[in-house]
């Protein structure tokens, strides 16, 4: 089989790109060419986990809009004091010394990108070697393949690690995020390495009774989203694992310091005593969604095709992030002159996800604010969207409210009315008349003692 390449469509003008930093995908892959079915064959079932993964880390990679792919594998040409890149202007993956003739492909390399890197690793001292092999090692080639088959197109860096420290590994990695930004184009960068080699009897390094536990440190490091455990992993541990994908790991970690983290394993297995294992570090589409863009463009497509269609808005949310967690929000309607059109919310999480709260509540906000009449079709193009998401409210007394800092919650005695008002309201400027507007709100006298509660918000506008 053989794997056609064909130029990725880039845009760099795109007004969602600006004031963002650019590597918007990072993540772990294995590298068993046994995964490669033309490789594999029959045996492909034993790793069946980990292929079906790299075809969800593909879309996810693709979704989040890089134009080329940095792989860094534990399998290029080592050099002792230097990074080394694969130096194109094609690269060529080719299995044939895996049974495999004929399974091969062709990259474009990205020089621009590569170029970036070398210049800001000579920043901070460190130094790219260029290899003039065209044919990738495996560790860079079963990742690439698996990007190829499952839809992916674009250029390539391809890069090996060095014999440098650990610390030297996440400085690269640092220094690779630099590049990518001062570029200002969308990047992906892909971890290949394999964990454990001696996880049973008939694992290909031996066996090691402790070596799982080098295997679990990783994976339940990504799970709890706090990756940086990895780099304070054991070295014995790490020794006696065996394991070959560490410093590309840590590569990894330093490139994704400065970027938001969305880390999922997506998949873990061992079934030859080789942990292979599939993971994400960040991802775009959570970047965005939890941005000040996205969360008022979710209310605003929900208002305008509940009036136009009928029909309440699905939101389809495929990662894991801020919008798929359950929150109470608020979601306000303006006209462009700053007079408000709808105003409704909820102080207890009432759907499964905020995005499914966004959308309800952006619905009643324009069909169902008692103050107003319903939007019509023909005012959409006049309203501007904002969304607070309402963070847990704690007790307070009246000293300790501060009406452009904190909302306040009202409620009586009964409990049996509540009322809410948002901080940062203009024309609200003391904490006595932020209280007494939420009383009114809650139909509770002037005089009727309240308990109160405060909350801050985190406001998205458009």
């Amino acid at each position: 089989m053989k794997i056609e390449y064909q130029p990725f469509p880039t845009n760099r003008e795109s007004p969602a790109m600006t004031n963002q930093r650019f590597l918007v995908f990072s993540g772990i892959a294995p590298h068993p060419p046994i995964m490669v079915p033309e490789v594999g064959r029959e045996s492909i079932a034993g790793v069946r986990s980990s292929i079906d993964a790299m075809g969800q880390f593909t879309k996810r990679l693709i979704e989040s809009g890089a134009e080329s792919v940095i792989v860094i594998s534990p399998h290029a040409r080592l050099e002792v004091d230097s990074f080394v890149a694969y130096q194109g202007p094609e690269v060529f993956g080719d299995f044939s010394n895996f049974h495999a003739p004929g399974t091969e492909f062709a990259l474009r390399v990205d020089e621009e990108l590569l170029t970036a890197i070398t210049r800001s690793a000579a920043s901070e001292k460190y130094k790219v070697s260029l290899l003039a092999d065209e044919v990738l090692d495996h560790g860079t080639a079963v990742p690439l393949y698996f990007l190829l088959r499952n839809g992916w197109q674009g250029q390539v860096v391809a890069l090996g690690y060095s014999f440098l420290s650990n610390h030297d590994h996440l400085r690269f990695g640092s220094c690779i995020a630099k590049a990518v930004d001062q570029l200002g184009r969308r990047v992906a960068f892909v971890a290949s390495g394999d964990l454990s080699h001696r996880l049973k009897p008939e694992a290909p390094a031996g066996y090691n009774p402790s070596a799982h536990f080098f295997d679990e440190e990783v994976v339940k490091a990504l799970r709890a989203n706090e990756p940086e455990r990895i780099v304070e992993i054991d070295h014995g541990l790490r020794r006696l694992a065996g394991e070959c994908g560490y410093r590309s790991m840590l590569v990894a970690i330093g490139a994704a310091a400065e970027v938001p983290l969305s880390c999922d394993v997506m998949s873990y297995e061992a079934p030859f005593g080789v942990g292979y294992l599939v993971a994400q570090l960040t991802n775009a589409p959570e970047a965005r969604g939890d941005s000040p863009d996205d969360l008022p463009a979710l209310a605003r497509n929900a208002v305008e095709t509940f009036t136009r269609t009928g029909e309440i808005l699905d939101p389809f949310v495929s990662h894991e992030g801020l919008l798929t967690a359950r929150a109470p929000c608020f979601v306000c309607l303006k006209t462009h002159d700053g007079e408000l059109r709808g105003c409704i919310g909820t102080i207890e999480p009432s759907k499964d996800t905020l995005a499914q709260e966004i959308v309800a509540n952006a619905i009643s906000a324009a069909t169902s604010d008692p103050r107003f009449d319903a939007v019509r079709e023909s005012e959409l193009a006049d309203l501007v969207y904002s969304v607070d998401v309402l963070l847990p409210a704690e007790p307070a007394v009246m000293d300790e409210l501060d009406p452009s800092v904190y909302g306040v919650i009202v409620e009586d005695e009964s409990e049996s009315r509540r009322g809410l008002l948002l901080p940062d309201i203009p024309g609200v400027d003391t904490a006595q008349q932020q209280v007494e507007i939420a009383k009114r709100k809650a139909g509770i006298s002037a005089e009727t003692p309240v308990k109160l509660s405060r909350f801050k918000v985190e406001r998205y506008r458009e």
